[in-house]
């Protein structure tokens, strides 16, 4: 039991919490879904019923359903086992190295992009099974995680069993196709709710390669801190501000202030340098091939300054 704890308290915040809320709800699913009254309320309200209008007046369902594993038996371990092993897989290794924002923030806009394709498809399209029934898992916010790492970093690769080293992107495109052609011969997944989620993986991935913000809501509910990004290039505007502000000829004291800040810079540049680095190598071959001094490193410069 000691040994549990210390791992589990060892997983990053984010990571820990997610994967505590999914088990700890299927678990006590276990134990209500005997009960007619709660079992009809679970499904019926906090899974994703996806005809309107219901949908707009319960709108949590588009989050709370993304924490619920409702299938029993066999089928329902292996759906919230897979689901919470690629959740810490993956999501590990991204949470270290950038923050419980980001994590948070990529989970829930999965989850909710898968949910809000399932009900756009199930209203739009209503007369096709691919997007009937009611929808719950964590599949649309784990899809989503991976697709984002996989454009974020396109060289990660992960090793399957038997089947070999294969990049990750290949990985969860092949998985959006195979699960589109089971669907079809009448498959049992929601492949609106997987689509969904990678659909809400790659908008995440665009908005951070252009630079767009779309995580900073996520600190109301997490706190944390983002990493510091990399150092822009000084533009002519901020030369000019520099020269201006340094002002006529600099007197000794001003020549020793400035070398320092010359020095400074320096070292903060060679730092921020060597972060790059490290992520460099964690994209290439895991968090796990770092050094503790690497390590380390890593964990001072997500602190902020």
């Amino acid at each position: 039991m000691n040994q549990f704890r210390t791992w589990y308290y060892a997983q990053p915040s984010v990571l820990r919490a997610l994967l505590a809320i999914n088990i700890v709800a299927y678990l006590a699913w276990q134990i209500l879904r005997l009960f007619d009254p709660i079992e009809g309320f679970v499904w019926n309200h906090l899974a994703l019923n996806p005809g309107l209008p219901g949908i707009l007046l319960q709108p949590w369902q588009l989050i709370t359903y993304n924490f619920l594993h409702l299938s029993s038996g066999l089928p329902g371990l292996i759906h919230i086992g897979f689901n919470m092993l690629w959740l810490y897989w993956i999501g590990k290794e991204y949470e270290e190295m950038h923050g419980a924002e980001r994590m948070f923030a990529l989970y829930m806009i999965g989850g909710v992009g898968g949910g809000l394709l399932t009900v756009i498809l199930y209203n739009l399209l209503p007369g096709i099974g691919l997007f009937a029934g009611v929808v719950h898992g964590a599949s649309a916010s784990v899809v989503g995680l991976l697709l984002a790492i996989g454009i974020l970093y396109p060289y990660k690769k992960i090793r399957l069993f038997i089947l070999g080293t294969w990049k990750l992107l290949y990985i969860v495109i092949a998985f959006l196709v195979i699960d589109f052609l089971l669907a079809l011969t009448g498959g049992s997944s929601s492949i609106s709710a997987h689509w969904g989620g990678a659909l809400g993986g790659f908008l995440f991935a665009r908005a951070e390669r252009t630079g767009v913000d779309v995580t900073s809501w996520a600190q109301m509910f997490v706190g944390g801190r983002k990493r510091r990004s990399k150092k822009k290039k000084k533009t002519w505007v901020d030369r000019l501000e520099d020269w201006l502000t340094g002002g006529g000829e600099p007197a000794a004291s001003a020549d020793a202030e400035a070398g320092s800040s010359r020095a400074s810079r320096g070292k903060r540049q060679a730092a921020e340098e060597e972060v790059d680095r490290i992520l460099d190598k964690i994209s290439e071959q895991g968090y796990d091939a770092l050094s503790e001094e690497e390590k380390r490193i890593l964990h001072e410069a997500s602190q902020g300054p």
